[in-house]
């Protein structure tokens, strides 16, 4: 099992972080404030 050996799980971890760094400050920046824009507009 690949997800045992120390490399390719060290390797995993630190995709999956740059993955969820990445995935978090697109939508903080770029995704989430269109949404809260919309909602804002359809509020008033």
């Amino acid at each position: 099992m690949p997800q045992l050996v120390p490399f390719f799980f060290v390797n995993q971890v630190v995709f999956a972080f740059v993955i969820l760094t990445v995935l978090i400050y697109l939508f903080s920046k770029y995704i989430l404030p269109r949404f809260v824009r919309i909602f804002i507009s359809r509020l008033y």
